[in-house]
């Protein structure tokens, strides 16, 4: 059966709640796409689906439309070094070494306050591995940080992404102590910025609401004008780094 264009038609159209009441909207139109976007993200969520996610036998922990997103930013933008905070299983370092393999350079800092054994094991045993170097301890201490910049050369470009501890306080700490690696042009990426929009999820936390690093985004974004959210990698509209893609802006911007 061929599909009506009537707008009319109950199969293009959903009911909403709004402040102003219920009402229809179009699911062909930017409004309409935005509702579902939303709707999908806080179900899958709720389904841990980004937990069923691998990078090259590793998983990974993170969206598909987010994973797309990162690649992009990384072969666009060709940091030396890219550093990572919240290790879990690893995915993510070996996502990072893929590309960088891919590109003929590059190398991968991941930090975290315990780096379990078989984790480290699937991590060093990788074919990626020699691109990456582990360093375990929290990510806001400053021998931590210490250890990182050691491993840092002075005109190497460096890409940082936060996924550790999820607090506005911690991520904000982070974005302060790291935000001095990013060059003119370069990014950091925060994740789990979608904690305040599954607060109210059967598996949230009503205090998600405003403990997230979402939060923690817009207090640094007010003291740190040199910094911006890039939105293009938002586009794909499922994502769980909304406002996170923050770009240093060159000095002439």
């Amino acid at each position: 059966m061929k599909e009506s264009t009537n707008a009319s038609q109950p199969d293009r159209l959903i009911k909403v709640r709004t402040a102003e009441g219920e009402r229809e909207i179009d699911i062909y139109s930017p409004e309409g796409f935005a509702v579902m976007a939303n709707l999908w993200t806080r179900s899958n969520w709720q389904r841990k689906l980004s937990y069923e996610v691998t990078w090259l036998g590793i998983p990974i922990i993170q969206l598909p439309e987010d994973i797309l997103m990162v690649q992009e930013l990384v072969w666009k933008n060709r940091p030396d070094v890219i550093v990572e905070s919240g290790v879990a299983h690893g995915g993510a370092l070996i996502l990072y070494a893929s590309l960088f393999e891919l590109l003929g350079r590059g190398r991968v800092i991941g930090v975290d306050i315990e780096i379990r054994k078989y984790n480290r094991l699937a991590i060093e045993s990788h074919p990626a591995s020699r691109r990456i170097t582990l360093i375990e301890g929290s990510s806001t201490d400053k021998t931590t940080l210490d250890a990182v910049r050691s491993r840092i050369q002075p005109n190497e470009s460096v890409m940082v992404m936060l996924d550790s501890n999820h607090t506005r306080d911690h991520v904000r700490a982070e974005l302060e102590l790291y935000a001095p690696l990013i060059g003119p042009g370069g990014y950091i990426v925060v994740f789990d910025e979608v904690m305040p929009m599954v607060a109210d999820a059967p598996n949230g936390k009503p205090t998600w609401d405003l403990d997230n690093p979402l939060e923690a985004v817009r207090d640094f974004l007010t003291s740190h004008p040199d910094f911006e959210v890039d939105r293009s990698y938002e586009r794909m509209a499922t994502t769980y780094c909304h406002s996170g893609f923050l770009r240093r802006m060159n000095p002439a911007s």
